[in-house]
């Protein structure tokens, strides 16, 4: 029963009382007894309602408190055995468990999650490039002394430069930079590096394509060898072609060994035993 309802059954059954009473009396009476029966009720349901108001509000700001407290460096990073170390003198490439790669320079080292599927935090010590696969869902960071870098898939170069000195440098895609106990965040476009040394946190430019214009097909060999350790065989008529090309200094080994195969129209071999690289 409604209070409205609930509120006639008792103003009936208060004038079915002794007509003893006049009218005005019953009224003052009705008016005295409705206060007193039903203005304890109100607050009880006031108070609670506030109570029940101020529980949601203190939960909703409790979450967004710990939303807005978050950041990448506040995050812990919790990281396990999973240490790679390169100690040789060439370029290691390790592929990670999330199908993203990373070409490790020589005596430097990574260190991952066993999640890192789910968990894709990853500390560098020295120098490592990064070929990132697309997550929406999980961001690549990349811890380098006090800097964070996230990703959701994109190539770029992670490089210690001293103490607490980095320098990042973005390839392709898009990444953001962050710095420790700075609010300010920094994003990159391709062919922008970011650098951090001395508490000073800077953006610029720099080239990340190399031209060969009108050049013999052999200063293109000689690139691939310095660059990524392969020495290419090309048939002796071939020796004096000229080439005009612009290749990303990361781009990957096969993409520019597929262009020169289009461009010349010969096949190739590549020997991962040999290093080698035979066109015929």
């Amino acid at each position: 029963m409604d209070k409205e309802k609930l509120d006639k059954e008792f103003e009936n059954l208060w004038n079915e009382t002794p007509f003893s009473h006049s009218d005005s009396e019953k009224e003052a009476s009705w008016e005295k007894f409705h206060a007193k029966t039903f203005a304890a009720k109100n607050p009880k349901f006031k108070i609670w309602r506030y109570v029940a108001a101020a529980a949601v509000l203190i939960f909703m700001l409790a979450g967004t408190g710990i939303y807005l407290s978050r950041s990448p460096l506040q995050d812990t990073v919790y990281l396990t055995s999973n240490t790679i170390e390169n100690t040789t003198s060439v370029i290691k490439i390790v592929a990670l468990p999330d199908s993203s790669r990373v070409e490790l320079s020589p005596d430097s080292k990574i260190v991952y999650a066993n999640d890192f599927e789910t968990n894709r935090k990853i500390i560098v010590e020295g120098e490592a490039y990064f070929k990132v696969k697309k997550d929406k869902k999980h961001p690549f960071q990349v811890f380098c002394n006090e800097t964070t870098t996230t990703v959701l898939g994109t190539c770029f170069t992670v490089q210690e430069n001293g103490q607490k000195a980095v320098r990042v440098s973005l390839y392709e895609g898009s990444i953001q930079m962050n710095v420790k106990n700075q609010d300010k965040n920094w994003i990159l476009k391709p062919g922008e590096e970011f650098i951090y040394e001395n508490n000073i946190a800077a953006v610029s430019g720099f080239n990340r394509f190399i031209d060969f214009e009108n050049e013999k097909l052999s200063l293109v060999s000689d690139y691939i060898m310095a660059g990524y350790g392969y020495r290419m065989i090309i048939p002796q008529e071939y020796d004096n072609q000229r080439i005009t090309v612009r290749i990303n200094k990361k781009e990957d080994l096969k993409t520019i060994v597929q262009l020169i195969s289009e461009m010349y129209n010969l096949n190739f071999e590549i020997n991962e035993d040999l290093k080698q690289i035979t066109f015929q």
